[in-house]
């Protein structure tokens, strides 16, 4: 239904807000690991199959990265994630421990 709104349409099932954008290169990947980690958040690494990741909680790779400021860290981590699982979508997460709330949420790899 348009309602009359100028630009209404009907989006596709989508996994995050950074689907709407091209996708990432590891470029981009790094520069945002390297934004959690300057705003000192805890990254995390979840992943989940396809079929299973708009209804189910995806699982988490390890233990969140308390306290780690090595980008290198958690990129290797992101691979090693990819490498165990490489059909299902994986994210990274900044946990923030002042507002106990994900700072940063996104898809890395889409399986």
């Amino acid at each position: 239904m348009n309602n009359g709104i100028a630009g209404d349409y009907q989006t596709k099932q989508s996994l995050e807000t950074f689907s709407f954008l091209p996708k990432f290169t590891a470029e981009d990947v790094q520069k945002q690991v390297a934004y959690i980690v300057a705003n000192g958040w805890a990254p995390s690494i979840e992943h989940e199959h396809p079929s299973n990741a708009m209804d189910h909680y995806w699982t988490m790779w390890k233990l969140p990265l308390f306290g780690e400021t090595n980008i290198a860290t958690v990129l290797n981590e992101l691979e090693a994630c990819r490498r165990a699982y490489p059909d299902h979508h994986i994210r990274l997460i900044g946990y923030d421990a002042y507002t106990q709330s994900q700072g940063s949420c996104f898809v890395v790899y889409a399986g």
